[in-house]
């Protein structure tokens, strides 16, 4: 018994760790239901950027058909560019009529390239295991100095979903993530997904 709960322990530690995105803040309207029946996933992202647009809006349409939604792509539906030369009341009425009662948004905020740089030897040892031998101290010391370092370059994703009622055009909730250094952006997109899904039920935006 013993050993499975380290097993289990572990597993949740790995699955944890997996999930590089985090909720920096959300927000719900006082008024946001949860009767939303028909939902248009809406990325808006730069050209070059299409196969992370894609691969957002298919998740969050995924997780939220899960949910019991009618959940569409607009990339998948619309095209890459096809309210790039609407204005905002010709794309509401456009969903509208399309029987939409509400749209998710997704930005791409920002992106940004920390870089670290990471000593090649950082362990320590206490004084009296080295120190009382010339010899030892002096192989010990010349290793720390002498092995070289290195730079770690890390990726961070900054974005934020907005819910908005179609009739009303009012905005009912928002969350802004940020996505620590994720493997692809395929990976980005399962888990950015799962997080804002979660924050929503968890407000109560969206049903359990």
């Amino acid at each position: 018994m013993k050993t499975l709960n380290i097993l289990l322990l572990a597993g949740s530690i790995f699955l944890i760790s997996c999930n590089s995105t985090q909720v920096t803040s959300s927000w719900k309207a006082n008024k946001a239901t949860e009767q939303y029946k028909k939902i248009m996933v809406l990325g808006i992202i730069k050209e070059k950027n299409r196969t992370l647009r894609e691969q957002l809006e298919n998740e969050i349409v995924r997780d939220l058909r899960a949910q019991g939604y009618d959940a569409s792509s607009a990339l998948q539906e619309y095209g890459p560019k096809a309210f790039s030369k609407f204005k905002e009341d010709e794309i509401a009425d456009q969903l509208k009529n399309s029987g939409y009662d509400a749209v998710l948004t997704t930005v791409l905020l920002d992106k940004t390239k920390d870089q670290r740089y990471t000593p090649g030897n950082v362990s320590y040892q206490p004084a009296g295991t080295y120190y009382n031998r010339f010899g030892r101290y002096y192989s010990t010391v010349y290793d720390k100095v002498y092995t070289p370092g290195y730079y770690t370059t890390s990726t961070n994703f900054y974005l934020e979903s907005n819910l908005y009622d179609i009739k009303t055009g009012d905005l009912v909730y928002s969350v802004q993530s940020k996505a620590f250094d994720p493997e692809s952006p395929s990976s980005l997109s399962n888990d950015y997904a799962k997080t804002i899904i979660k924050d929503m039920k968890k407000n109560n935006v969206i049903k359990k």
